[in-house]
C-alpha cells in the first residue's frame, strides 16, 4: 500500500511540476523538458500492462490539456509506455523483470539507466515533435528540435534519478 501511495504521490507532484513550471521552460527557444517521463519510467515493472496504459493515457491527457496539444502527450505517452516493456526485456537479455522490479539507480547499474532513459525520452520527444509538425516540411527544425528537447528531458530526468534514487554502493 505504501508503494501505491507513493507511486500517486510522485504521479502527482510531476505532472504539477511538469504543467506549471516545466511547460514554461523553453531552453533556446525549443527544448522543453517532459519532467512527466519521470513518473512513467518509475512504475513497477510487475504492473498489468493495462494499468500501466491507463497512466500513461492520463498523464499524457494532463499535460495535453494544459499544454492545449490536442492528444500529442497522450499518444507519445501510450506508445512509451508499450514500448517500455520491451526495451527493459533487450537491455535485461532473456527475462524481462529479471532483477528489476523498479527502473531506479539503486536497483540497476548506470549504463542500463542512462540507455533505458535516452532511448525512451527519444522517442517521447520524437513522437511529440513528430505530431505537433504533422509534416516534414521543416525536417531540419524538427530534427533540431527533437535531439534538443532529448538530450534536455535526458539530462533533467537523469538528474532527478540520480539526486532522489542515489545508486548503493557495494561492498
Amino acid at each position: 500500500m505504501n508503494n501505491v501511495l507513493s507511486n500517486i504521490l510522485r504521479f502527482v507532484i510531476v505532472l504539477v511540476l511538469q504543467v506549471f513550471i516545466c511547460s514554461n521552460i523553453h531552453l533556446f527557444g525549443f527544448a522543453t523538458p517532459a519532467l512527466y517521463l519521470l513518473a512513467l519510467l518509475l512504475l513497477p515493472l510487475e504492473l498489468p500492462k493495462s494499468v500501466q496504459y491507463l497512466i500513461g493515457f492520463a498523464a499524457g491527457f494532463v499535460v495535453d490539456m494544459f499544454a492545449y496539444t490536442l492528444g500529442v502527450n497522450m499518444a507519445a505517452s501510450l506508445i512509451v509506455m508499450f514500448v517500455r516493456p520491451y526495451l527493459v526485456k533487450l537491455l535485461n537479455g532473456r527475462n524481462a523483470t529479471e532483477g528489476v522490479d523498479r527502473p531506479v539507480p539503486g536497483v540497476k547499474d548506470t549504463k542500463w539507466m542512462f540507455t533505458y532513459v535516452i532511448v525512451l525520452s527519444f522517442l517521447h520527444q520524437f513522437l511529440v515533435v513528430m505530431l505537433e509538425a504533422s509534416s516534414f516540411r521543416h525536417f531540419g527544425y524538427s530534427l533540431m528540435a527533437i535531439v534538443a528537447d532529448s538530450v534536455f528531458t535526458a539530462f533533467v530526468l537523469l538528474c532527478v534519478l540520480y539526486i532522489f534514487y542515489p545508486a548503493r554502493k557495494t561492498r
